[in-house]
């Protein structure tokens, strides 16, 4: 029975598995463990290899000069120029996303909303961690990455990515575990990014590389990344997107003009950028479309008019020619303002209705009016004569006053409600403020994403059905609140992976300005008064409850079949002791301390959430929870996984367990009566189950 390797993947190990493949040749040996103060092994290599340590002395490695020669059609006596993306802390960033890490993922039921049914995540911790851990499972799986980084402005916060320290030291450093080990997150204990920083760009560039290398493996081959930004970091999202997607597979970027403030020097900024790219064209074609803006007033204007003039359809485009002038160039009502006309059917803007030939379709007109023959189009009509005489009598041609003018189609409002995609957006940025400080009471979060333009992004490019949208960054939660929405609008069942670190709101008030230090004491309170820890997770978290439960209000009767819950999990060190990774370092003056394998506080649910990690089973998946001759047995999604990590199992169990033919089986390895019935295990499974997987921890 073979035994789970519970802890996420290498890539460094499958990239040079991948190149030894292609280029045999270049793969070579290393030997020695060494570390040095940055954690890196110093073996005396020179430069170009590379090697990732593990428990022999001898490691692979890529000789890279050797790489180089066989990925060019010249000698290469050095390192040519050439166009690439770089600053300093790059190849630490890739290093970074490509090391592995002994966490794992515990639930949390009592902050969950519908534990046991909900498809919604709530991962809280490190976001490079939490992608990391969501490697296997969710693989391929992500149709939209939406994300709201830090913007740089010189006020944030950079997230510690020191994997390489001990993993007590490092979660003392990062703020993780206070001396006694309890968990907490204390902003002090991050480096704040600001101008004076030599390095205040690449430390931003290196934070954010390998987050987004590793977001885009969990993507779709159809998937979406969505980035907001500011002016602070713009370019070099672009860049940055650029490496790691492709430049092939930028689609461009929307510009929301979210203020109307004048208050900078040289330029008033009154813009953020939200920057798209794709996983892949040759599969995501781009066939974005959106409903226009401005539609509703439209129409109700439109209803009015109706109301006051009646049939007179003359008075009526004169009062929505005034209307339309009212509206400033740069409202997207203006845009809709040639649709000035209305009939019986609906609103309408006379078309062109010559033919796209010269000459094409050349025959008399008769204006219904005047009796006289109407002015025909330079090109000729666009229809057969009987076509045309039929669109006359149906009243889908409009007439000018006379017959000096060419008669035109009537193309309506309603049929053409749908567009591309645009690149710009008019949306005042105080409105999802007041909406967000309305649910809570009083404003406690500061410029949270717009969660009805989150839902009409979403939505255009075409999120649907079960898709999974992942957002690392998740602050307010607006993402799960917009998803909610988008859910409602169109009964589809978009769920949503959310992940935010602890920030300490105490550590934020020292360094608030403004009305940011009003707010922030505002959260502070309010977490405060619901007896929850005073960080930004809880705020989210607070959020997402909330929403979830105004938007059942709205919903009324069908509410029960849309899925407001999310299932709250917490990164934290591995279940498993350091024995379970490094057996072959005990010796005989420690060998008492790791006679248990698995930590003693440790749930049986929190090693079912561990192996699901590592089998890459859904982190949503449906957990039931029996109990077979007195012991605990979890059934995830019906029969996907059976896990029992009780002591003491039989033979007879073990049958019974065989008996319900799952696909995978998991025990802990201490779990059985005697140890011949370890080793009878497969066997046992073999012949009653024989496509079952069998492993231990």
């Amino acid at each position: 029975m073979g035994k789970m390797k519970m802890h996420t993947p290498n890539f460094t190990d499958e990239n040079i598995a991948k190149i030894a493949e292609l280029f045999p040749n270049c793969v070579t040996e290393v030997k020695g463990e060494e570390k040095d103060e940055g954690g890196r092994v110093k073996d005396g290599r020179s430069e170009t290899s590379a090697s990732i340590p593990q428990p022999s002395s001898l490691r692979q490695a890529i000789d890279f000069d050797l790489l180089k020669q066989e990925l060019s059609a010249d000698v290469v006596e050095g390192v040519r120029e050439r166009y690439t993306l770089n600053w300093p802390g790059k190849n630490e960033a890739i290093a970074t996303a490509n090391a592995p890490i002994n966490k794992t993922l515990r639930p949390c039921r009592e902050e969950s909303i519908d534990f046991d049914a909900t498809e919604n995540l709530y991962v809280e911790g490190d976001n490079l961690e939490a992608l990391k851990l969501l490697q296997e499972t969710y693989l391929g799986k992500i149709k939209m990455v939406y994300i709201d980084p830090p913007y740089n402005t010189g006020n944030d916060f950079v997230y510690s990515d020191n994997f390489t320290a001990d993993s007590e030291e490092y979660a003392l450093d990062a703020g993780l575990k206070d001396e006694d080990g309890n968990r907490l997150v204390n902003l002090d204990q991050y480096k704040q990014n600001t101008v004076a920083n030599g390095r205040f760009h690449s430390v931003w560039l290196s934070m954010m590389y390998s987050r987004l290398k590793l977001s885009r493996n969990l993507m779709h081959d159809d998937g979406v990344l969505i980035v907001s930004i500011d002016e602070n970091e713009h370019t070099n999202v672009v860049k940055l997107g650029k490496e790691v997607f492709g430049e092939e597979n930028f689609c461009g970027e929307i510009i929301w003009k979210n203020s109307s403030k004048n208050d900078q020097s040289y330029l008033s900024i009154q813009h953020e950028y939200f920057v798209i790219f794709v996983k892949n064209k040759q599969v995501n074609k781009g066939e974005w479309t959106e409903r226009k803006e401005g539609l509703s007033q439209i129409y109700a204007a439109f209803a009015g008019f109706k109301k006051k003039h009646g049939d007179d359809w003359a008075s009526i485009h004169a009062e929505a020619l005034v209307w339309y002038k009212g509206f400033p160039e740069a409202n997207p009502i203006s845009s809709s303002k040639h649709y000035s006309w209305m009939d019986e059917r609906g609103v309408y803007f006379p078309d062109n209705i010559s033919g796209p030939n010269d000459g094409q379709y050349v025959y008399d007109v008769t204006h219904p009016v005047t009796k006289q023959l109407c002015k025909q189009p330079s090109t000729g009509w666009r229809y057969p004569e009987t076509k045309m005489e039929e669109r006359i009598s149906d009243n889908y041609v409009h007439f000018g006053k006379d017959h000096t003018t060419v008669p035109n189609n009537k193309t309506y409002l309603k049929n053409t409600e749908y567009q591309s995609l645009t690149s710009m957006r008019f949306v005042d940025g105080r409105s999802a403020s007041k909406r967000l400080a309305k649910l809570f009471g009083e404003k406690v979060f500061t410029n949270p994403k717009d969660e009805f333009l989150l839902k009409d992004l979403f939505k255009a490019i075409g999120l649907n059905g079960d898709d999974i949208i992942l957002d690392f960054f998740a602050g307010s939660g607006s993402t799960f609140h917009a998803a909610m929405e988008l859910n409602k609008e169109q009964n589809s069942r978009c769920s949503t992976i959310l992940v935010q670190l602890e920030e300490d709101l105490h550590a934020m008030l020292k360094t608030a300005k403004g009305s940011a230090k009003k707010v922030t004491s505002n959260a502070i309170k309010y977490l405060k008064s619901k007896g929850r820890p005073q960080v930004v997770s809880e705020l989210g978290k607070e959020r997402c409850r909330l929403a979830g439960l105004k938007i059942k209000e709205d919903l009324a009767t069908t509410s029960s079949e849309l899925d407001i819950g999310f299932r709250v999990l917490k990164i934290d060190e591995s279940n498993m002791n350091d024995v379970y990774y490094t057996p072959d370092q005990l010796d005989q003056d420690n060998i008492d301390l790791f006679a248990e394998h698995i930590k003693g506080d440790r749930t049986a649910e929190d090693l079912l959430f561990q192996v699901m990690l590592d089998w890459g089973v859904p982190l949503s998946a449906k957990i039931e929870k029996q109990t077979i001759d007195g012991k605990t047995v979890y059934l995830v999604n019906e029969n996907d996984l059976l896990a029992c990590f009780d002591q003491g199992i039989n033979e007879e169990l073990i049958k019974k367990l065989a008996s319900h033919k799952p696909m995978r089986a998991v025990f802990r390895d201490d779990a059985f009566e005697s140890d011949s019935l370890k080793i009878n295990v497969d066997q046992i499974f073999k012949v009653l189950s024989p496509g079952t997987e069998v492993k231990s921890i």
